[in-house]
């Protein structure tokens, strides 16, 4: 499909540069079978029934972006794929001044050297140094803000708490999964009282998940792989939500997008450990999940077609422009959207 097909206008003041407060006051768009509805995170309990069950990414965010020099250039980077117990995939600003085996100075004495520079400009970076690569991103790195929010405002600390969801244990990704970012522990007393289960699996989201897609047609973009798990006794469990008739609804297109990975055209999901880079648009065949919340995507990003998916393109674009008309807040911090497909 053309990428032109999933474009449209969003207004830059629809950009949420902050969350709700408290979490689960956000807005919630319903679309199902009844048509459109408009309603609020924290009435999730009165709109899901018992017996689903909810799938939210326990990823946390590492402090990923770093501000150095080689010699006297500025070089910044944003790491985006662990390779190794030092080495971190990144992608860089102002690579041109940078080759490799050049040695990146950045802040709280923590150094790297670039390497293995890739067709798509990124390099490897190996940290020097035994201290754990956590400790020295902890000491020189600041909390990698998407760039529509980035580019608005700085970096505070009030995002190293913000920019986690509550399920946040496994370090290692880039990108927060947004949609969680949206529920409280009070809202999961809730939702667990009225008989919505719940489960975690592991995506290390990266930053290729922001990257434009630049091809023309959606045939000739490539996904950035990212690593990811889903254990036997979470795919067991999930199994058997459907086959008792509930639904399983992913909690973010990271969610989804591991599930689907782990999905076989038997509609069952198996265990899973290692990368995936799948690419879900148009015509895919959802075999592990039922449903999707999540937030209110990029025009044209990978993200969007996604729910184009999921939902049909003639329907996310109604989705999105009721969303737009109603003053719903767009992105990582914004609002969410129910997606329940027929």
């Amino acid at each position: 499909m053309r990428v032109d097909d999933f474009d449209f206008e969003l207004p830059p003041e629809r950009i949420a540069l902050r969350p709700a407060s408290p979490r689960d006051a956000a807005r919630m768009l319903v679309a199902d079978t009844r048509g459109l509805r408009d309603r609020v995170v924290r009435e999730l309990p009165e709109i899901l029934r018992a017996g689903d069950c909810l799938v939210f990414n326990d990823t946390r965010v590492i402090p990923a972006r770093l501000e150095g020099r080689r010699g006297d250039a500025a070089i910044s980077a944003t790491l985006h794929k662990r390779e190794g117990p030092r080495r971190w995939r990144a992608f860089i600003r102002n690579a041109r001044r940078l080759r490799d085996g050049d040695t990146i100075a950045f802040g709280g004495e923590v150094q790297a050297v670039a390497a293995d520079r890739a067709a798509d400009g990124s390099f490897a970076l190996d940290f020097a140094g035994d201290e754990p690569v956590e400790i020295l991103l902890e000491r020189a790195g600041s909390m990698p803000l998407p760039p529509y929010i980035a580019s608005r405002r700085p970096t505070d600390a009030r995002d190293a708490r913000d920019y986690q969801t509550m399920f946040a244990r496994e370090a290692g990704a880039v990108a927060a999964p947004t949609a969680a970012l949206h529920f409280t522990p009070e809202l999961m007393a809730e939702l667990d009282a009225a008989g919505i289960a719940h489960e975690t699996l592991t995506l290390h989201v990266g930053a290729g998940t922001f990257l434009p897609v630049k091809a023309e047609d959606t045939d000739d973009h490539v996904m950035h792989a990212e690593w990811g798990r889903i254990d036997a006794a979470t795919a067991d469990r999930l199994n058997a939500v459907r086959r008792d008739g509930g639904r399983v609804i992913a909690v973010g297109t990271t969610s989804l997008r591991l599930i689907e990975s782990a999905a076989g055209a038997d509609d069952v999901i198996r265990p899973f450990e290692g990368d995936t880079d799948i690419f879900i648009t148009p015509g895919y065949r959802f075999r592990g999940v039922d449903g999707l919340m999540t937030n209110f995507h990029l025009p044209r990003s990978t993200l969007f077609m996604l729910v184009s998916a999921l939902m049909g393109l003639e329907r996310m674009q109604a989705v999105y422009a009721h969303a737009i008309a109603g003053d719903y807040r767009f992105y990582s911090y914004g609002d969410a959207s129910l997606l329940l497909p027929a």
